[in-house]
């Protein structure tokens, strides 16, 4: 019996992130807004996590939406038409309709239909699972050109009363195009999960059981110091690594942009890596609030109108969130 020799895929040998996009809620909502129904204080919620305002979507405005306006600054400052994009990713937790995926529908709105195209759902580490896997198929030959965006309107799923977690969270998305490049543009990632700590952060009841009658709507909680100490323990220990990984020290970063959950967490992440002076850390998180998958790429699109003269520099990108899932990698910026 003759056995014909498959066909198997290669692409670039490297690639890179050609730009950014961003989109944010178009509501300003300060900590005076959220303290009633928690029984705080502006100055408790600054003290303990840094944030002053977060943006949120209003009641016309979908997680879609916004992933969709992100995404198309992403193309345009790309220079990639967008019918060349073949691949599109999208990084949410706040899907209220479990399907068709987010991703088929932003894909056909900017023009890149029929790009294969799905959501991922790996929370605050979304952007980073996203990248890795674009990263991945492109240099596969699986994908030519690929669309990554992290989405969420985290105001669909919280409890406005919930003290654990309802004054962190904001809305909008942050997109990226990945394509090849001649030389290494996105380090290898490291990334896993802790599932034994599934319980300190994610939705309070599931939708079966809220169908049934038998719990609300389901909203995000956490467990605030179990998590604190994860991310600023374990997760500085993934951060070195990533660094390692990608065969650089932290004196060669010009950014360090991480998951922007509390300004405590960025803090204390920022003393345990010994970050030289030079490196300039992403702060969005005090204007923004915690925008779970979408933190990263709308941090680091602030970042790069803020202090351009970043480009081409390094930057150690980490998330890290419910699940406990946890992604980093160090890129080079557009």
């Amino acid at each position: 019996m003759t056995t014909a020799t498959l066909t198997q895929s290669h692409g670039s040998q490297f690639t890179r992130i050609y730009s950014y996009g961003a989109a944010r809620g178009d509501l300003i909502v300060p900590n005076s807004e959220l303290i009633g129904p928690i029984d705080s204080s502006d100055e408790w919620i600054q003290q303990r996590t840094g944030i002053i305002t977060r943006t949120r979507a209003s009641a016309g405005m979908s997680a879609v939406d916004l992933a969709t306006d992100a995404a198309r600054e992403a193309i345009e400052k790309s220079g990639v038409p967008a019918e060349q994009i073949d691949l599109v990713i999208v990084a949410t937790i706040s899907n209220v309709q479990q399907t068709p995926s987010m991703a088929a529908v932003v894909a056909d709105r900017v023009g890149a239909n029929p790009a294969a195209a799905y959501d991922a759902n790996a929370a605050c580490a979304g952007f980073s699972y996203a990248v890795t896997q674009a990263d991945a198929l492109i240099r596969s030959g699986a994908a030519h050109y690929a669309l990554v965006i992290g989405a969420e309107k985290l105001s669909d799923v919280v409890d406005p009363a919930d003290r654990s977690i309802s004054f962190l969270l904001g809305d909008g998305a942050g997109a990226v195009v990945i394509g090849p490049s001649d030389t290494p543009g996105i380090a290898a990632p490291v990334w896993g999960s802790d599932g034994s700590k599934a319980d300190a952060v994610g939705m309070n009841a599931t939708l079966t059981e809220f169908r049934d009658g038998a719990a609300p709507w389901p909203t995000l909680r956490q467990e605030g110091q179990t998590v604190f100490r994860w991310a600023v323990w374990d997760m500085a220990k993934v951060a070195k690594k990533a660094l390692d990984v990608a065969g650089i020290t932290s004196a060669d970063l010009a950014a360090f942009i991480p998951h922007q959950a509390n300004m405590r967490i960025i803090d204390e992440f920022a003393k345990q890596l010994k970050l030289p002076e030079s490196v300039i850390v992403a702060r969005d998180v005090a204007r923004t609030g915690n925008t779970s998958a979408a933190s990263i790429p709308l941090a680091t699109h602030a970042l790069l109108q803020e202090h351009p003269e970043l480009s081409g520099g390094l930057a150690l990108q980490i998330g890290f969130g419910a699940g406990l899932v946890f992604g980093a990698q160090v890129v080079v910026l557009p």
